[in-house]
């Protein structure tokens, strides 16, 4: 299954995927040294997010949070992509800055997506590719 969605971070990223129903801040929400959600009661909370494909409507919080997504990629912990409802400012600069493949705008809901599913972002095209497998 491939989906067609809007380009908004370069790059190719695959892993499996990630899907939270709720918005993340990266800001006190994410821990920049091990990729784990840390934000109490977040339905991702004690996930990591390191090397997956993650998933979620959109960014909340600080605009500090495009550093700790730049964090995450400094320490080898960065998502290997990022999929939006609708990208906005703090999540698309820290997706640009850290060099993860980020689209948004799917055809589908993120809640239909194949959660645990290995998949492949390409944000250069504003692709996501299901394995037929999954």
């Amino acid at each position: 299954m491939i989906l067609k969605g809007r380009a908004i971070s370069k790059g190719s990223g695959r892993g499996e995927l990630l899907v939270s129903p709720a918005p993340i801040s990266f800001l006190s929400g994410v821990d920049p040294e091990t990729g784990i959600v840390i934000e109490k009661g977040h339905p991702l909370e004690g996930e990591s997010v390191a090397g997956r494909v993650l998933a979620f409507p959109y960014g909340k919080g600080s605009t500090v949070g495009s550093y700790v997504i730049y964090a995450l990629a400094q320490n080898g912990r960065a998502p290997a992509a990022i999929i939006n409802t609708e990208a906005e400012a703090i999540i698309a600069v820290g997706a640009i800055i850290a060099g993860i493949p980020m689209i948004d705008s799917l055809p589908a809901d993120l809640s239909d997506l194949p959660g645990g599913s290995i998949v492949t972002v390409d944000g250069d095209t504003g692709e996501l590719a299901c394995d037929d497998a999954t």
